[in-house]
This record gives C-alpha cells, sequence and structure tokens, in this order.
C-alpha cells in the first residue's frame, strides 16, 4: 500500500487522517424506526492494516462499549498508519434489552453461535449478515470484546484458532493476558469468519457482573482500552511501544457444573489466573444451614478465569471455568 485511502464502512466514509461515526443499515423495524448497527471509522494519514474492534455481541456485556469509547477519545488519527473501526455494539437489540441476546429471536437468540448469520434469516442472523458484510472486506484483524455479562465474572483470557497470526495477535493484548486458550467454539463466530477469509481474529474475555461497580467498570473499561492500544502498537500502527504478557500459557476451557444445589462459596484466598494443581479445593456448595455439600476441584493442573456472581446454584447449574493448561507458549 503506497498511500492512504478512504475508507468506508456502512454511511461512515473516512477520508485519512479524520474519524467518522456512522451506522451499517440492517433494516426497519414494525414501529418506523431504523435497526442499524453504530460504527466509527478512524482512518490513519499513513496507510497500513485495518484493525476492527467489536463490542456487545451479547448484549449484557457493556464492557466492549466502553473500551471502545475510550479509544475513541484517545487515537488521533493524524498518527495512526492504517485504520482502527470500532463497532461498540454488534447486537443491537440485545443491548438494548441489556440480555444475551435478542428476546424476541427465539431460534437465533445467540448471535455468537450462527455468525455470520443469513441475510435473508432470522433478524439476528440478519443483522450478523449486515456486520459481516461491511467487517469482512476491509478487516485485516479483529477482536470480539466479551465478558461474564450479567451471570459471572470473567478474568483476562483470549481464545485463538491456534494458527500463528492468531497466537500473535493474542500476545499483542498486553500484560496480563497470559491465559490463551484453544477455541472451543470453530464455527459461529466473527473470530470464526475471519479465519474463513483467510484473515485473523480473536475472542477476548473480561469483565461481568461481579465487576460493575463504578471503580471496577471503569478500570475493566480501560485495561481494554489499553489493549486496543498495545495492539496498534504491537502492528506499528501507533507510535509507542508494546508490551506483552509473561508468562504465557496454552490450554484448553472446562466449565464445572454444580453438583448440587445450595449456595457457592469460592474457598478462601483462591485468586483468578493462578496456577492450581489437579484436585486443588476452588469452592464449596452449603445448604442454608451451613453445611457442605459438596466441592468444587480443580480438574487438571491450571487456572480457573471465570466464577458466577450470584451465589445461589441448582443442580447443573454453571459455576466455574477453568483452563486445563497443557504448557507454556513462551
Amino acid at each position: 500500500m503506497t498511500s492512504a485511502r478512504t475508507v468506508t464502512v456502512g454511511t461512515a466514509s473516512a477520508a485519512p487522517g479524520t474519524t467518522v461515526r456512522g451506522v451499517i443499515p440492517v433494516t426497519e423495524l414494525g414501529g418506523g424506526t431504523p435497526l442499524a448497527i453504530p460504527v466509527v471509522v478512524i482512518n490513519g494519514a499513513a496507510p497500513g492494516r485495518c484493525f476492527w474492534v467489536n463490542g456487545a455481541i451479547h448484549g449484557d456485556e457493556p464492557e466492549g462499549p466502553l473500551a471502545c469509547q475510550i479509544a475513541l477519545a484517545e487515537v488521533d488519527p493524524a498518527q495512526l498508519a492504517g485504520t482502527l473501526v470500532l463497532c461498540p455494539v454488534l447486537n443491537v437489540p440485545a443491548f438494548e434489552a441489556a440480555q444475551r441476546g435478542n428476546p424476541l429471536d427465539t431460534f437465533t437468540y445467540d448471535m455468537n453461535r450462527i455468525y455470520p448469520g443469513r441475510p435473508d434469516g432470522y433478524l439476528s442472523e440478519r443483522v450478523a449478515a449486515a456486520h459481516a458484510a461491511a467487517m469482512g472486506p476491509v478487516a485485516d484483524l479483529e477482536i470480539s470484546i466479551h465478558s461474564g455479562g450479567a451471570h459471572s465474572f470473567l478474568d483476562k483470557a483470549i481464545f485463538v484458532d491456534e494458527r500463528p497470526e492468531s497466537v500473535e495477535l493474542a500476545t499483542a493484548m498486553g500484560p496480563g493476558w497470559g491465559c490463551i486458550m484453544s477455541s472451543f467454539n470453530p464455527t459461529g463466530s466473527p473470530m470464526a469468519y475471519m479465519k474463513e477469509l483467510g484473515k485473523v481474529g480473536i475472542t477476548v474475555e473480561l469483565g461481568g457482573r461481579s465487576a460493575t461497580s463504578p471503580k471496577e467498570f471503569a478500570r475493566v473499561g480501560r485495561e481494554l482500552a489499553d489493549s486496543i492500544l498495545n495492539i496498534l502498537r504491537h502492528y506499528e500502527m501507533y507510535p509507542g511501544d508494546a508490551a506483552y504478557p509473561s508468562p504465557r500459557y496454552r490450554g484448553q476451557q472446562q466449565a464445572l457444573l454444580a453438583p448440587a444445589s445450595g449456595i457457592f462459596l469460592p474457598e478462601p484466598g483462591v485468586e483468578f489466573l493462578t496456577m492450581m494443581r489437579q484436585g486443588d479445593s476452588i469452592a464449596r456448595i452449603v445448604n442454608v444451614f451451613g453445611d457442605t455439600l459438596a466441592r468444587l476441584e480443580a480438574p487438571a493442573d491450571g487456572m480457573f478465569f471465570g466464577l458466577r456472581a450470584l451465589p445461589n446454584v441448582t443442580t447443573g447449574d454453571w459455576c466455574c471455568f477453568f483452563c486445563k493448561v497443557e504448557g507454556r507458549r513462551d
């Protein structure tokens, strides 16, 4: 690429060195209002890659929108080489309902399982298809920002497709992002779609219900925005030196479910993203009198990166996300 060019995404068309807001049109709703996906194109004065950030594909995960707001305020297009596209809210109906998916769309409720959708499908499929049609031709790199949403807190964790370029993008997230797992969902996500196109995307997790107090929500947004900036620096799109996580682990996710009904009590002193040995106690489930009914233990050597937010559980409820560590990536 020898010179910067105008970049157009939906209604946002940004000349080199400018920032433009717009939308990706989808359809018109029954009440006569348009359904569209908000988007920001920050087009650098110099040529380079296009890095695309997606937030709120799940509507109860507002951390992505906050990170995009911070990045929008801080990235100067005059200093940028290439393009940063911010899509703060991908699943607009779900975000407006503050639910994981669009509550009016039963058959395609979870957009992160049906992406890139179908242009003639159910409503969520049409939203996904409009987004994919806009992102696919433009983006070179993509991250989808997730969190524990309404049900849990997830600490810094990343899912990759294990290609070297996917692991590189994960590493570019910066310090603290050393829990890098193989994707459990090879289809149905923006990350998987980018791989189909011969490009690269990753899924990142941070935040959720236990971290929505003003101080904690601000911290999570700041850390995610710092990672956006670190990625720009890693790929030499923005001034400054990138920093990297150490150690970096390779692993697989395992969901731990409640073996009994009661109150979920994490063990005192257990910490997120801290190596444990197989059999170490993570939490107890007690009845309303405090009697221990069951224990959750580390299923392998590794670390937990997610815990449920509400202590009351029923047998079979999700309690914990555990990374079974298979080795180091360093």
